[in-house]
């Protein structure tokens, strides 16, 4: 691969179950990439490979391949549908030239495509609308582009009408040739005139074709209301240049299982998507200087390129999957500008599948991978040391589900050592330790992205991870003040022991923690037994009083005391302050505080009622509400018990229309029903 033009790089589109990976295994097969066609039922596609995506029959990450056609080498990525791993085509996305979008003509649709749709929408991507599925009962063509029509602004216009529909679809007509091509059951195609009973529809779809193909150039709309018609020739370059520009979004039709109007796709592809060089160039910032430096998908350029996924490969080791952004990368080493260090490789591979092809070189456009380097992560640039430049890279969406994880078996080491590793492929993943409930936490998109981590863990590592709802990290505090005295005094032959300390317990403003103050006159407790009581004061805190919290915002002064010469002890003074301080706040209106969280819910207009009523059963404050075109935003604080699991009600509550974000924002007193839960709770454990 020499020349930029001959180059098409591709993202595939869509919402779950929409025919992605079948018109991919479609794609591939007409083109002779692969020689088997593979069925997403029969677990043989070349794009989804891992074993949790065959079982489950979803594709879970990015999936990469290539074929020629027409002398034009196309890379395609095969990226997920489902909620849980769309961060996957998120990163996809953001390297991708051109983006293939896929509608299924029965579902049509979907809550999920709008993001898809944004994600074009955000990069300006040229994209290529392909109705799949055509071949289903109850499949509706024009049904279907009316929906994408009304639902986004991505100025759909039919090139491809499908002839027949369901049981009979035979083909369709090639609006831009204005002529039929019929297909076999061996994906052949053969041309023929305009049905009859379609010629009409034909003509009106032709003449719309063309005007908003005029609408997209000043000169050929001109030519256009001078001559009232454009030629064939000025159809087909302002038809490309339109789709180059992303002014229209060309709409084909097919059945991608029976192998049903593959080659028009592929043509389309071809002829209409643009080669790297017609994309706007990538602005980035040279490290060095801060200068904002612009890298155009040319051979002559440096080289540079952006990481956008890692895989743990059982044969190569860690692959890193990067998108050459610009120039000619030959030999052997590259540098990483995030990391500011230089990376040797063994092989640079184009990836079919689960399979690796070596090749020598890359140009601008091709998406390659190596593998085992030391250094470089997801969202690293890579460039040349004398033209150092730092490209932007895809922030994933944040986690919106966290359990508590332990090994099943008791093998905290190799479990948590398999997640680092998983950790490195899956940005989206976290795993944090909660300082205050002791629990390690891992976070995720979703409940159906954990439970494939822990099948992941299984195959890969052979460790089992278990997951439990976490711990809600509440503290204790007092509202009302006490004076107390504690006292430790013990013989048992020999030295005894012998503390005695008053003190004074206080509240302080939320947030201030502790204070503590030492207003002893004369020589009552001498001077090296006093820290000894705070620090006995210190431990009670920590473990709790009433529910086994850690206790905050108490101020302690301490007043009062006696000792003796013999039997008095540092670890005496201890105990006598943690003793008065347990008996204290007793006596000082105990109360538990909780975790407040600050919340985002964006939602469609027609679930706000039920989002509104749902949160004030979860003893949520509603702030206020914020609207954009299509959403709205409801503003809210929450308790965090309430929504640990939330992000599976929201699911089932919206059909896949709700999402959120949540941060702490302060604690707040726990209503005394719900205290006195806690509190049982606590002591059954404890007995």
């Amino acid at each position: 691969m020499q020349d930029v033009q001959q180059i098409r790089n591709a993202v595939i589109l869509g919402h779950g179950n929409s025919g992605k990976t079948t018109l991919a295994e479609a794609l591939l097969f007409t083109a002779g990439s692969v020689k088997r066609f593979g069925k997403v039922d029969e677990g043989n596609t070349s794009m989804d490979f891992e074993p949790e995506e065959i079982a489950r029959q979803v594709t879970m990450s990015t999936g990469f391949n290539h074929f020629t056609w027409k002398k034009n080498e196309v890379f395609l990525m095969d990226t997920p549908g489902d909620d849980n791993f769309v961060n996957e085509t998120r990163f996809a996305t953001q390297v991708a030239d051109s983006a293939i979008l896929t509608v299924g003509a029965v579902l049509s649709v979907r809550p999920q495509t709008e993001r898809f749709v944004d994600m074009v929408l955000e990069k300006e991507l040229p994209c290529l609308i392909c109705v799949t599925k055509m071949d289903r009962e109850r499949a509706n063509f024009s049904k279907t582009v009316k929906d994408i029509r009304q639902a986004f602004s991505l100025n759909p216009v039919v090139i491809s009408l499908p002839i027949g529909a369901e049981d009979d679809f035979q083909g369709v007509v090639d609006i831009v040739a204005n002529k039929a091509l019929f297909f076999d059951d061996k994906g052949g195609v053969k041309e023929g005139d305009v049905p009859a009973d379609m010629v009409e529809e034909v003509e009106v779809l032709r003449e719309n074709m063309v005007e908003y193909i005029a609408e997209t150039d000043d000169d050929l709309l001109e030519k256009f209301l001078e001559e009232g018609e454009l030629t064939d020739e000025d159809i087909i370059a302002g038809l490309a240049n339109a789709v180059q520009s992303a002014q229209i979004a060309p709409v084909c039709a097919c059945a991608s299982l029976l192998n049903k109007g593959t080659s028009v796709l592929l043509n389309a592809i071809v002829d209409l998507l643009p080669s790297p060089d017609k994309r706007p160039a990538v602005v980035g910032i040279n490290p060095k200087n801060e200068e904002v430096v612009e890298r155009s998908s040319s051979v002559d350029a440096p080289f540079s390129g952006l990481v956008f996924k890692t895989m743990a490969d059982p044969f190569a080791g860690r692959l890193t999957i990067f998108k050459v952004i610009s120039g000619t990368l030959d030999g052997d080493n590259f540098y990483n500008a995030n990391k500011e260090t230089s990376e040797r490789f063994g092989q640079l591979y184009l990836l079919e599948g689960k399979e690796q092809k070596p090749v020598d070189q890359a140009i601008a456009g091709m998406v390659v991978a190596v593998a085992k380097l030391k250094e470089t992560t997801t969202g690293d640039t890579l460039c040349a040391e004398n033209e150092p430049v730092l490209f932007d890279s895809a922030e994933p969406y944040p986690t919106v589900i966290a359990y508590a994880i332990s090994a099943k078996k008791g093998d905290e080491e190799k479990l948590f050592a398999s997640i680092t590793k998983l950790l490195d492929e899956d940005l989206t993943l976290k795993l944090i330790r909660e300082q205050q409930t002791h629990e390690v936490l891992i976070s995720g998109v979703g409940q159906i992205h954990l439970e494939m981590v822990g099948e992941k863990l299984k195959r890969k590592f052979s460790v089992e991870m278990d997951l439990r709802t976490p711990k809600v990290p509440y503290r204790e505090t007092i509202k009302g003040s006490t004076t107390v005295q504690g006292k430790h005094k013990k013989q048992s032959g020999g030295r005894g022991q012998f503390g005695d300390c008053t003190v004074e317990l206080s509240p302080l403003a939320r947030g201030e923690v502790f204070e503590f103050t030492d207003s002893i006159v004369g020589g009552v407790i001498p001077q090296q037994y006093r820290p000894a009581v705070e620090k006995g004061i210190l431990e009670a805190m920590e473990k709790g009083v009433v529910a086994g919290y850690p206790f905050v915002d108490v101020k302690i002064n301490l007043i009062d005391g006696s000792y003796h010469n013999v039997d008095s002890s540092e670890m005496a003074f201890k105990i006598a302050g943690s003793l008065a301080f347990k008996k204290g706040v007793m006596d000082a209106q105990p109360v538990l505080l909780e975790p407040i969280m600050e919340m985002e819910v964006r939602v469609h207009k027609d679930f706000i009622g039920d989002v509104m009523g749902d949160l004030n059963s979860r003893r949520g404050k509603v702030l206020g509400m914020d609207s954009s075109d299509k959403y709205e935003i409801v503003n809210a604080h929450v308790p965090q018990s309430e929504i640990l699991l939330y992000a599976l009600h929201l699911t089932s509550m919206t059909g896949g229309q709700g999402t959120f974000v949540s941060s702490f924002s302060h604690y707040e007193e726990v209503p005394a029903s719900i205290t006195e839960k806690i509190i049982e709770k606590f002591k059954k454990d404890n007995e």
